[in-house]
Parts: structure tokens; sequence; C-alpha cells
């Protein structure tokens, strides 16, 4: 899996003052499982060290402004965002992980400030703008909002279940495949937008005799898009009492009892997710139910991450 990272994240000293802010769940934890693309517009630009730089909203758009000098260097930043994007692009990207609050690279959080020196509101860095607009289905964030355990969940599930369906595409596959795939995710994609889900069946189902092709590329389309949907603990609630009903003629009353209790903590944050979910596999392997077994939802990314181990990471 190929994700594009600011390298400052990575532990590059290519600051504006010549320092990083390498980010240790990137490089140490997620870097177990990943090969990652460096970029930083700003020192193919100006070089490291360098002067600090701000956006500006003007009426001609946004001004890329040297806070030292003043000087306008919207071209230089233009060109060399568009040569990083151009670079990245020639590798299968399976996510983009940006510097947050950066003039280039901030999603979200950049500051844009007026002509008369004001700051006005928030936005996008340029080059952030740039990934938005060439990849708008790739899973994108930046690292400060990694921090929060459920935006940090909910996107390296969506980065691995959109190399997934790469890796899935890849492999040439049939109808009969496709309908295989889109069952393995059905809760993991119910857990995200149920509405979804329903329409990926409805194109799995091919009511208008479309090619594969045509059906695999409008799948593609709307699968990536379903999973870049936050979850919620209701939605999850949902799936997990869904999960635990392909178990009831199986268990016994006590393991019954058992599960609908931590379905209930759950919901109630008194446990972590990986509670609840570890029992449903741990039954379903105990009575064989392959159904379940074969989900995504179950194991959607390596276990070691142990994302769902935090109880902030449900909302």
């Amino acid at each position: 899996m190929i994700i594009a990272v600011s390298g400052c994240l990575l532990g590059e000293n290519i600051r504006h003052n010549g320092g990083h802010k390498r980010d240790t769940f990137i490089t140490d934890e997620l870097g177990k499982h990943a090969e990652y693309i460096s970029f930083c517009p700003e020192d193919l630009a100006f070089g490291t060290p360098r002067d600090s730089i701000r956006l500006i909203t003007a009426t001609e758009g946004i001004i890329v402004q040297n806070n030292v000098t003043s000087e306008d260097v919207t071209p230089l930043l233009t060109k060399t965002s568009k040569e990083e994007l151009n670079r990245i692009a020639e590798h299968p990207l399976c996510g983009i992980i940006l510097k947050s609050k950066s003039p280039s690279c901030g999603l979200g959080s950049t500051v844009l400030y007026r002509t008369n020196g004001y700051s006005e509101t928030k936005g996008n860095g340029v080059f952030a703008q740039m990934c938005k607009e060439k990849f708008p289905l790739l899973p994108m964030e930046e690292e400060g909002r990694l921090l929060d355990p459920w935006l940090r969940e909910n996107f390296i599930m969506q980065l691995f279940a959109y190399h997934d369906f790469e890796t899935f595409k890849a492999s040439i596959p049939t109808m009969k495949d496709l309908v295989a795939y889109h069952q393995s995710y059905k809760f993991m994609l119910q857990s995200k937008n149920d509405d979804n889900y329903m329409k990926l069946g409805n194109i799995v189902g091919n009511h208008n005799n479309d090619s594969f092709q045509v059906v695999l590329s409008t799948y593609e389309t709307l699968f990536k898009e379903t999973i870049s949907h936050k979850s919620s603990i209701g939605k999850t609630r949902n799936v997990l009492e869904h999960m635990a009903g392909f178990l009831k003629k199986e268990i016994s009353e006590v393991e019954k009892k058992t599960l609908h209790e931590q379905i209930c903590d759950y919901t109630h944050k008194i446990i972590p997710l990986i509670t609840p979910l570890s029992t449903i596999d741990m039954l379903a392997k105990n009575y064989n139910i392959n159904y379940l077994l074969g989900q995504k939802f179950l194991h959607p990314y390596p276990k070691e991450l142990a994302l769902r181990s935090d109880l902030k990471s449900s909302k």
C-alpha cells in the first residue's frame, strides 16, 4: 500500500525553520503496513530554511505572500505544487496524509487572511486543494485530525478498504467475484451508509444488463465514496445486532445474554468496540458461521494497530 505523506511528518528537516514534525503513529505504526512517498512543495519552491508564508483571500483569488518581504510568491508555489502533484500521481496511491495548518498542505485547517492582515476563515492549502481536485475519491486526511481516535479509526479503515478494492480490481475479477466481494463488505458498508449499501447491491444485481466493466466502474465509484463516510455508535450497534442474529440459533442463552450485554455496554461507551467484535469472532469460529468469518468488518485492518481498543474511537 502506497501513501503520499508530507515529508516533515516523516521526520525530514524541511520545515520553514529547518525542523520537522515527525509523527510516530505514521512512521512507527502505520509505516509497518505501508510504503511512503514524501512530498513538500514549499521546500521545492523556496528551499530550507525559508521565510514563512501565508494565504490571502483577494478578489482575484488566493494569493501566497512571503511573511517577511510581503512578496507575492503565488506563481512559484503553484508551479512546485503541480510538480509534486504530478510526481505522486505516478504511483498507485491509496491515500494522502497532509501537514495540518500548512499554507500548502493544510486540509481545512489553513488560516486564510484578508488583505488588511486580519484572519478571515480556514480552508485548504494550495497543494491540498489540488489533491482534492485531482483525487476526489482518494482517502485523504491531515495528521492533526488523526489525533482524534474516532477520525483515525475511520481513516485507517477507509485506507485499507480502498487498497483492498484496488487489489481486487487488479485481479481481473468476474461478476461472481464482485458478488462475493460485495457480500464480504456487507457490514462495513452498512456501518458507513446503509442506503449506499442497498444501492451497491442494486448495482451488483445488474438489472439493466450492463457490461461487467460498466458495473465494476459504477460499483467502484460508489464503494469508494461510501467508505469515506464516518461510522457512528448507532449505525455500528445496528450492525453488531445484525451480526448477532446470525448466531442466535447456534449459541447458548448465556452466550446470547453476554453478547447482548456487551453490545449495550459498547453503546453506552463502557467498553470499546473490540470487545463485542472479539466475542462475535470467537462465537463464529466456534460454531463455524462462515458468513460472519468472511466479513471485512471483523478485521478491516491489521490488528496490531489496535484502533478499536480505544473507547474514544467511537462516536
